[in-house]
């Protein structure tokens, strides 16, 4: 992300004035929908068209289905914490203390995977698009908050991350 100089030692994070402005909607509008875009076609088309599959596409589409779903909580959590900041439910301390649980490096495989031309172009398209989002997520945040390594975080992966990811929705929840 960009960083705009002022004139001085004063600068504008273009991400910082992206997320606390009412730009920011859009981009939670995106993130949002493709939650619930993700949510219904692995609930309709693609739970039908996961039965045609070969053995070795049904396994990746099995795992990649579980990483776009992580991936699309992680930066569902994301968006509801900045949205928080933004109407001032929170503070950014309390959205930086709480997105600290939050992980914006979900893997995934690579379109050279055994098995990937065979997933459902839709479903593909999903990762993709999820990936992007991700990847646009992860530079805002860096540019907001810092890099893990400058935060001191611990790279390992929490001891239980799907209820520290239901903790960090009932938070943002409960603010709004």
């Amino acid at each position: 992300m960009a960083t705009v100089f002022t004139g001085g030692a004063d600068m504008i994070k273009l991400a910082e004035r992206r997320v606390f402005s009412q730009s920011f909607k859009p981009l939670y509008n995106e993130g949002m929908g493709l939650v619930e875009e993700a949510a219904e076609y692995l609930d309709g088309e693609g739970r039908a068209s996961a039965k045609n599959l070969s053995r070795t596409a049904a396994s990746l589409y099995a795992a990649e289905s579980m990483r776009l779903t992580t991936r699309l909580m992680q930066l569902a959590s994301w968006l509801l914490l900045q949205r928080a900041a933004n109407s001032g439910e929170m503070t950014r301390e309390q959205v930086a203390a709480e997105k600290a649980k939050v992980r914006l490096d979900t893997a995934s495989l690579h379109e050279d995977a055994p098995g990937w031309s065979e997933l459902p172009e839709p479903f593909r398209n999903l990762v993709n698009r999820s990936l992007r989002l991700e990847a646009l997520v992860r530079r805002m945040d860096e540019e907001i908050y810092g890099s893990p390594e400058s935060r001191g975080r611990n790279d390992r992966f929490p001891e239980n991350p799907v209820s520290d990811q239901i903790n960090l929705l009932q938070t943002a929840f409960a603010r709004g």
